[in-house]
């Protein structure tokens, strides 16, 4: 396989948290919008604030990857979510970015 193949623009992706402590809050599941792929320098800065930072440093740089259906920034203006919905946020994005074989995998598929 060339490497070319693998090199794509980001696509902006629906994500779902149906988490059920969420659904039971909030009345239903929650949808925003992440790409799909980042950048290292992006990657990085997140598997460095996993050690040794606080919560709100990850807080932050997901919160600038939390994005409408349009690609826009969905935490502008000083709007912040709900803390349980940010911390369930975060679980899902990091887990989502940390998982290179799942986007690997996605793009061989579409090959």
């Amino acid at each position: 396989m060339k490497l070319e193949t693998l090199a794509t623009k980001p696509k902006l992706v629906t994500v779902t948290v149906d988490d059920e402590k969420i659904v039971e809050a909030y009345g239903e599941p929650l949808e925003f919008h992440i790409y799909d792929r980042h950048s290292m320098d992006t990657f990085m800065k997140l598997a460095a604030l996993e050690g040794d930072s606080s919560v709100g440093d990850i807080g932050t740089l997901v919160g600038d990857m939390i994005l409408d259906e349009k690609g826009n920034k969905v935490l502008v203006d000083g709007n912040v979510l709900p803390i349980d919905v940010m911390l369930k946020v975060i679980e899902v994005v990091v887990k989502r970015l940390g998982n290179s074989v799942t986007q690997t995998l996605e793009t061989s598929v579409q090959s």
